[in-house]
């Protein structure tokens, strides 16, 4: 009686463990049914995000890159080719003073919580573990302030004894994995640790860049007032280097990634800067073979309007409405709802500038790419550039048309723009 017992208990504990692992209608604790068949398990997160905010999607396709005209320069750095893009989505307009402020404001407060709450910023400098409900509470009157040594000016270098927040202490911790680099070997063998990358990055646009691009020249108010002044807020931020828009995308990606972990929603990818060729497809708005976003051979339309913001003739700056740049969604957009793939500022993509990439590239979707470290020499820093800007002549305009920026240099008339590559279900 006894091991009677003993087995109805085995077996009301095997029975027990048994629902510990099967659902209602036979099937696991996976969903799948319990049948000895394949079905197939779904990820744990549910999709998706919502619909990026301010971008477009530019549909996968093919299309001539290169010069659609008379290479007039004939320094054959831009033989025509055709290469398929697979779909993406960009934004509609460059990068804001008022988007980018955003990034600049959410550095200082990550900041501002390691000091008040935590060990300072010196002792830690990532800036992603931060509780932002304490954050919240953080008032930046004169005694929040003065409190915040650290991110504060010193002293000797302070207008009226005013205490400010030194714009080169608002640094951001970037980490990511160098995937083309673990790309290039078989993971096998090598730890992770060595396709990290870390590094500390200024966030602050440079407002010099008004009048150091310029000598002989008075634009003292561009400086004191285009990243500050509310009435600039709409339009393309400029002073930021290569280093510093790229800074922007991880960001970007941590807040909508943090985001979608709280929601328990699956991670999407990352932003970044479109590639060259990215950047050349959507400019041209389906139309392959025109010079310009709005199609051939004008800068006017037949009403005599300048159809873009750039140096007309031999420098009537005012002629096209803006002196210097213009709202970021000003003008006309092209067939994709894209403004100013063509003047305002020029763009920042993510492709290394070399003259000869058009021989070797893929057809599909290329790129050239490479992450180059302070102590490379400045050849290997340049950065293509596309679109020209409010200060170049119409030949800058043409969507087909190269040139190039050293990574770490800031200038009045280069901005930027993120692209992101989401999951079929979202593309319609």
């Amino acid at each position: 009686m006894k091991g009677y017992l003993t087995l109805l208990i085995l077996g009301a504990f095997m029975l027990s463990l048994s629902s510990c692992f099967l659902k209602k209608g036979g099937k696991g604790k996976s969903g799948v049914p319990d049948d000895g068949q394949l079905h197939g398990l779904p990820p744990t997160a549910r999709q998706s995000m919502n619909r990026p905010l301010h971008m477009v999607y530019i549909p996968a396709g093919t299309f001539h890159m290169g010069p659609s005209d008379e290479d007039i320069s004939y320094n054959f750095t831009t033989r025509n080719r055709q290469v398929s893009i697979p779909g993406f989505w960009m934004d509609a307009t460059e990068i804001t003073n008022n988007e980018y402020r955003q990034f600049v404001t959410w550095t200082r407060d990550s900041l501002a919580f390691k000091i008040l709450y935590g060990q300072g910023i010196n002792k830690d400098a990532d800036t992603t573990a931060v509780d932002w409900k304490k954050v919240a509470a953080i008032k930046y009157d004169r005694n929040t302030i003065e409190k915040l040594n650290e991110l504060n000016l010193a002293p000797d270098n302070r207008l009226y004894g005013k205490p400010e927040v030194d714009p080169d202490k608002l640094v951001y911790r970037i980490e990511y994995f160098d995937l083309p680099a673990a790309a290039k070997r078989e993971n096998a063998g090598h730890p992770r640790k060595e396709f990290m990358v870390k590094r500390d990055q200024k966030v602050y646009p440079d407002t010099l860049v008004w009048m150091r691009d310029f000598s002989y020249s008075y634009n003292e108010p561009m400086t004191k007032r285009y990243f500050s002044h509310p009435s600039f807020g709409n339009y393309p931020v400029v002073g930021v280097t290569w280093k510093q828009a790229v800074a922007f995308c991880h960001w970007r990606s941590h807040i909508q990634n943090a985001y979608l972990e709280k929601k328990k929603l699956a991670v999407e990818s990352d932003f970044r800067l479109p590639s060259e060729a990215e950047w050349e497809y959507a400019a041209r708005g389906a139309r392959s073979n025109s010079m310009y976003p709005w199609g051939n051979y004008y800068l006017r339309n037949k009403k005599g309007c300048l159809l873009a913001n750039f140096k007309p003739g031999r420098g009537n700056y005012a002629e096209d409405g803006g002196f210097y740049t213009v709202r970021a969604d000003g003008y006309w957009p092209n067939d994709y709802g894209l403004y100013n793939m063509s003047g305002n500022v020029a763009e920042w993509t993510n492709s290394y500038f070399y003259e000869g990439a058009y021989n070797f590239v893929s057809d599909m979707s290329p790129d050239v790419r490479l992450d180059a470290k302070d102590s490379d020499p400045p050849r290997m820093k340049r950065k293509v550039v596309r679109g020209g800007s409010w200060k170049d002549i119409g030949y800058f305009l043409q969507v087909s048309t190269r040139n190039f920026e050293y990574q770490d240099t800031a200038k009045s008339y280069i901005g930027f723009r993120c692209v992101i590559d989401l999951a079929p279900k979202m593309r319609k």
